[in-house]
């Protein structure tokens, strides 16, 4: 069967799960080696187009081409599969059943195993399934289909989402068309090569022209991408620079406030506990000193306190004072009897009743002075009473009897 778009079709539409059948069909495609990137595009199409049973089948299809390119050293096929696998390897993966995705990872894990791939080809072809695990799996841990998606891209990263993809799968298909090049230049411009005939080798170096018209585009796709990407990269770049500088600003400005505050509050705590160093002092008035912090920044004045109950003093009060009376007079009884002369007489005062909390006793005793005689010898004498008693003035209202017993007494002393 000749080559064509519609032959390739239709042998991967009867493709089926038997092994049988993938070898029929891997030999056929290798066959036609020469249309690989053909038959690669082909089968991704197809493998896009089909249900996730068909999809494992491809994929063993490719695995089937793969090795055995890998083990006769045909490198076309891997070369055209390149590009693709990582992306087909994912499509197949999504949506699929858990039997289907584990038959598709040990597939993987036998490309890492036997090297089928290099390896930037082996790692996006892990890392996209990896991707889909990990989305699965935030899915069912959200259960709410209104909750965001942890795995979500940023929004200041969505423009750079695409042309990140563009450039991912330029990069392989470049590398492909870069080898391939490079192979078929190094076989044309080998000295020890030999010279074939001229219309054989002006089809080979016609030939080489596009290969290298192919790789030269694919690089200028690259390059083109990659720009895309650093242009965008550089503005996030230099919204991120501004955002740096006015967070740097913000933070000098709270760190200064901080500050601030820190030694306003010291300031009021000083204030409140030299109000309780003055408080315990009872000449000190109580409160904030004139201009401290407390006093300019409390938002409350207190009222003022009330005044101390007055106590009263423990000591006992002091007795009443005395009537005051006219002093008593002494009479000097020295003279003799009947002597009308004039008797010294001095009026002493009698002392007030000590103030209260004074001794007790000491309260009610009076103490009388006696003034000294008119003479120096009545100081030194005895006072004699005279043997009757001194005139005082008109009837004094004593019984006979009485003053005629005192009389007596008076005889009796010897005076």
């Amino acid at each position: 069967m000749a080559y064509t778009d519609d032959a390739v079709l239709a042998k991967l539409s009867a493709l089926n799960e038997t092994q049988e059948s993938i070898v029929t069909v891997a030999q056929w495609v290798m066959f036609h080696r020469r249309h690989a990137d053909r038959t690669g595009q082909l089968w991704l199409q197809r493998l896009k187009d089909s249900g996730s049973n068909k999809r494992l089948n491809l994929i063993y299809l490719a695995n089937e081409v793969a090795q055995q390119s890998k083990a006769r050293r045909k490198d076309d096929f891997l070369i055209a599969f390149s590009p693709v696998i990582a992306e087909a390897t994912a499509t197949a993966y999504k949506g699929a059943t858990n039997e289907v995705q584990q038959k598709l990872r040990r597939v993987v894990e036998v490309w890492r195993t036997r090297q089928i791939f290099e390896p930037p080809i082996q790692e996006a072809i892990e890392a996209r399934i990896d991707e889909l695990d990990k989305s699965r799996s935030s899915t069912k841990k959200g259960g709410s289909i209104f909750s965001s998606n942890p795995n979500a891209i940023p929004s200041e990263l969505a423009p750079l989402v695409a042309p990140q993809q563009t450039l991912s799968k330029l990069v392989l298909s470049t590398k492909t068309s870069l080898n391939a090049a490079s192979q078929d230049y190094d076989k044309l411009t080998d000295p020890n090569t030999t010279v074939p005939s001229a219309p054989v080798h002006a089809a080979r170096l016609n030939g080489l022209l596009k290969t290298l018209a192919n790789a030269e585009g694919a690089v200028a796709e690259s390059i083109k991408a990659r720009s895309l990407l650093i242009e965008g990269l550089e503005k996030i770049l230099e919204t991120n620079r501004d955002g740096l500088k006015a967070e740097e600003k913000q933070l000098s400005d709270l760190t200064n406030r901080k500050t601030e505050i820190d030694n306003k509050k010291k300031d009021v705590e000083d204030s409140i506990m030299r109000g309780f160093a003055s408080n315990s002092n009872p000449s000190t008035p109580a409160g904030p000193a004139e201009g401290s912090p407390g006093q300019q920044h409390s938002p409350v004045t207190p009222g003022a306190e009330p005044d101390r109950p007055e106590v009263e003093a423990l000591t006992p009060p002091g007795y009443p004072q005395p009537p005051a009376t006219e002093p008593v007079p002494e009479y000097d009884l020295s003279s003799s009897n009947g002597n009308n002369g004039a008797s010294h007489i001095e009026q002493s005062p009698i002392p007030r009743a000590p103030s209260a909390g004074s001794d007790l006793l000491s309260s009610l005793s009076t103490s009388y002075v006696r003034p000294p005689s008119a003479t120096g010898a009545g100081s030194a004498k005895k006072r004699k009473l005279n043997d009757d008693f001194p005139d005082l003035g008109g009837d004094d209202g004593l019984d006979a009897d009485v003053a005629e017993m005192l009389r007596r007494d008076s005889g009796g002393n010897g005076f």
